[in-house]
C-alpha cells in the first residue's frame, strides 16, 4: 500500500484517510471515485518545496483532474492552473484560480477562446503557431489590449514514454522547433499589442527517467540565450509537467530529484520557472471503487470477473495499456487467489481494466478498487452505452463529501429534442 497515500487496510477493509470505502458504496452506490484531500494537499506541498529556492508557479494541469474541489484545493495553497480550453479556463475562474497566475496551453486555441482569456487577464499564452500568433495580435488589437505570450518550443527529445503522451519530438503536433521559435520572436516584436513575456517547453507525460527534461532544457537555455544577445529579454520559463507516478513497480524520481535536473541548465538566466504538474499531483489520490456484478468461467478455465465500471469510466487501460493495481475492499485472507480478468460490462472487448490478473476470489456484490485513478480518469470519462458519469467524492479527517453527484439518464437525454417532423403527431 506503499504506493497509495492515506489508502490503508484495517481489519481487512479498504480505507480511505479512515472512512471505509464500503460504507460510502453502501450509501452512495457505485462505481465513484473517490479522492483523498489530505494526499492532494500533500503532493502539491512536497512538490512545490522541492522548489522553495527559486521563483516559481505551479499552474495545475487541469486536464489530469478539473473537478471543482480538487481545483480550490490546489488554489487555496497557493497554485495556478495549465488551461487548454476556454472550458477549462472558466471553471479555473469558477473556482477561485487568479487571472495571472493561470496559463493558456493547446495548439488549437479558437477565436472565442483566445477573446475570453484576454477579456480575464490570463498570466500568458503557450503559442504553438505562426498562425495563433497572428491571430492573437489580431483579436488583441480589436480589443486594445497587450496580449502576454511565450513560445512553446518542441526540442526534439526523446521523453520515453507511451506514444500517445510523447509531446517534444519533431513528428509530434506540439509547438516549433528552435530556429522556427526565433524567428517568431522576432515577428512578435514588431507586433503591436503582444508582450513577449517567456518561453515555454513540454515533452511528455509520465516520465520515470529527469535525463530527457535535463536534454530538453539544455536546448532551451541555449534559445533564450541567443534571444538575449539578441535583445529580446523574458521574464519567465514555463518548463511544463511530466513528472511520472508509481502505478506498478516504476522506479519513480522524487520532485526533489526533478527539481535538481531541471533546474540545473535553467538556475542562472533569472527567469520564474512556471511548473505544470497534473498526475504527480493528483493520481495516486485517487481510486475508482466499482461492484462485482457477475464472475465466469470458460469451458477452457479462463475466468473473468464482470464489474460495474467501464471503460467510458475509465479509459486509460483501454487507451494505453495501461497497469492499474486492482485491490479488494474487502480482503479476505482465507480466500484462494485467482487468476482472473477484470472486465467492465459494455459490449467491447477493450472494455478490460485487466489480463490474467491475480485476485482473491469475490463474489457478486462484493467491491473492487482500481487505484492510482485521480489523474485522466473522470476527466476522461464519457456518457458512452447512455451511461451516466459516475459520481465523485471527497475525503478529509474522517468525513466524505460528495463533490459530483452521478449523472442520470435525464442528464444525458436533457440535450437532446426531436425535429418536428419525427414527433408524434396522435
Amino acid at each position: 500500500m506503499s504506493g497509495f497515500a492515506k489508502y490503508d487496510y484495517v481489519d481487512g477493509n479498504l480505507l480511505c484517510e479512515g472512512v471505509p470505502l464500503a460504507d460510502i458504496a453502501k450509501k452512495q452506490g457505485t462505481p465513484f471515485y473517490v479522492y483523498s484531500h489530505t494526499a492532494l494537499e500533500e503532493q502539491y506541498r512536497h512538490f512545490d518545496d522541492a522548489f522553495k529556492g527559486v521563483s516559481h508557479l505551479i499552474c495545475f494541469s487541469m486536464k489530469a483532474n478539473s473537478n471543482a474541489a480538487i481545483l480550490k484545493t490546489f488554489f487555496n495553497l497557493g497554485g495556478g492552473a495549465d488551461v487548454v480550453s476556454g472550458g477549462e479556463l472558466r471553471r479555473a475562474l469558477k473556482a477561485g484560480c487568479d487571472p495571472q497566475k493561470t496559463v493558456f496551453s493547446g495548439v488549437g486555441k479558437t477565436s472565442e477562446e483566445i477573446h475570453l482569456a484576454l477579456g480575464e487577464g490570463i498570466l500568458q499564452f503557450n503559442v504553438e503557431s505562426e498562425q495563433e500568433l497572428a491571430n492573437i495580435q489580431r483579436i488583441a488589437a480589436f480589443l486594445d489590449k497587450r496580449a502576454p505570450i511565450a513560445i512553446r518550443v518542441n526540442p526534439d527529445v526523446d521523453p520515453k514514454t507511451h506514444p500517445y503522451i510523447s509531446t517534444g519530438l519533431k513528428q509530434n503536433k506540439f509547438g516549433v522547433s528552435q530556429q522556427k521559435a526565433l524567428e517568431m520572436y522576432h515577428q512578435a516584436r514588431s507586433m503591436s499589442h503582444i508582450d513577449l513575456v517567456g518561453i515555454d517547453c513540454h515533452i511528455g507525460s509520465q516520465l520515470t527517467d529527469v535525463t530527457p527534461f535535463t536534454d530538453a532544457l539544455k536546448k532551451v537555455r541555449e534559445l533564450v540565450n541567443t534571444l538575449k544577445d539578441q535583445g529580446v529579454f523574458l521574464r519567465n520559463i514555463d518548463i511544463g509537467g511530466g513528472l511520472g507516478i508509481r502505478y506498478k513497480d516504476e522506479a519513480v524520481k522524487t520532485p526533489e530529484e526533478y527539481a535538481a535536473a531541471v533546474l540545473k541548465p535553467i538556475e542562472d538566466l533569472g527567469l520564474r520557472v512556471i511548473l505544470e504538474p497534473g498526475r504527480f499531483l493528483v493520481g495516486n489520490a485517487g481510486a475508482l471503487v466499482t461492484k462485482v456484478i457477475y464472475t465466469k468461467e470458460n469451458d477452457d478455465g479462463h475466468k473473468f470477473t464482470i464489474i460495474d465500471a467501464a471503460f467510458n469510466d475509465l479509459m486509460r487501460p483501454a487507451l494505453y495499456d495501461a497497469y492499474h493495481e486492482i485491490l479488494p475492499v474487502q480482503r479476505k485472507d482465507d480466500r484462494k487467489q485467482i487468476v482472473t480478468d477484470i472486465v467492465g460490462p459494455i459490449c467491447e472487448t477493450g472494455d478490460t481494466f485487466s489480463k490474467g490478473r491475480t485476485l482473491q476470489q469475490t463474489a457478486p456484490g462484493e467491491l473492487l478498487a482500481i487505484m492510482s485513478a485521480g489523474a485522466y480518469g473522470m476527466s476522461m470519462a464519457s456518457t458512452y452505452n447512455s451511461r451516466g458519469r459516475c459520481s465523485e467524492i471527497l475525503v478529509k479527517d474522517r468525513q466524505y463529501y460528495v463533490v459530483r453527484k452521478p449523472e442520470r439518464l435525464e442528464d444525458i437525454m436533457g440535450k437532446e429534442d426531436l425535429p418536428e417532423f419525427l414527433k408524434d403527431k396522435g
